[in-house]
């Protein structure tokens, strides 16, 4: 059934025959070996919107809990490459500590902006069209996190952008960044840097939820016991 569905998608997109969606997806789907197998287009794309408003959910919850990006080895918040020079010059003076109040101060801050991120991520899914389905379903197992962040990346950053920026000055991490970099430029011979902190938090916080979504994704898409609805069994069930 899904090899007839991508083979669908591909000749759709291939012909340029969009407008005909709904009716050949029907005809298609209404061949299956019974009604319960069948899947409108409407389905279809409930499917893929339930999978990411789930995914959004439990991504933003695991988040948003203490230590969720600072013990996640995979997402955790760094100095920026443009710092690392700052950083191992201010270990090396015996400083270490400022490096590692704001690391720390960085994830909390990315960590207590999450809370807020989920009705911005699940706006941003409403906005999924009929027409968006065709490439979401040939792709991967991630497929639709993928989708997303490449549609809405510019608008979930502005909209996000204040959320980190209160986080940021909530858990102290301007504080400590400005202490950090106001002891490093003090310092001899010191170059002077000073990246814009907001914008390298909310780059980071908005790159660690989509990772996690994706993650959920594909679990809804693969494990029978992620899909917790008849529709998400229906659409992602073998």
């Amino acid at each position: 059934m899904k090899k007839i569905l991508l083979a669908f998608s591909f000749l759709v997109i291939v012909s340029g025959a969009q407008a005909q969606f709904k009716n050949l997806l029907k005809n298609i789907t209404s061949k299956s070996s019974s009604s319960k197998d069948s899947l409108s287009s409407s389905e279809v794309s409930g499917g893929l919107k339930e999978a990411l408003n789930i995914g959004i959910q439990k991504a933003t919850t695991q988040l948003s809990a203490t230590d969720g990006f600072f013990k996640d080895a995979a997402i955790k918040l760094l100095l920026p490459p443009e710092a690392q020079k700052v950083e191992k010059t201010l270990r090396s003076v015996g400083m270490g500590k400022l490096v590692d109040d704001a690391v720390l101060s960085m994830n909390r801050a990315a960590e207590d902006a999450t809370k807020s991120a989920a009705p911005i991520f699940l706006n941003a899914v409403k906005e999924i069209t009929l027409q968006d389905v065709f490439g979401i379903l040939k792709g991967g197992d991630s497929a639709a996190t993928k989708y997303l962040r490449g549609k809405t990346t510019a608008p979930l950053t502005e909209a996000f952008r204040p959320s980190i920026d209160s986080s940021l000055g909530k858990t102290g991490a301007t504080k400590y960044w400005n202490t950090m970099f106001t002891a490093y430029n003090k310092l001899p011979l010191a170059s002077k840097v000073n990246p814009d902190l907001t914008a390298y938090v909310t780059e980071k916080a908005l790159s660690g939820i989509f990772s996690k979504v994706a993650q959920q994704e594909a679990l809804i898409r693969k494990d029978p016991v992620a899909q917790t609805t008849d529709l998400l069994k229906k659409v992602f069930g073998k």
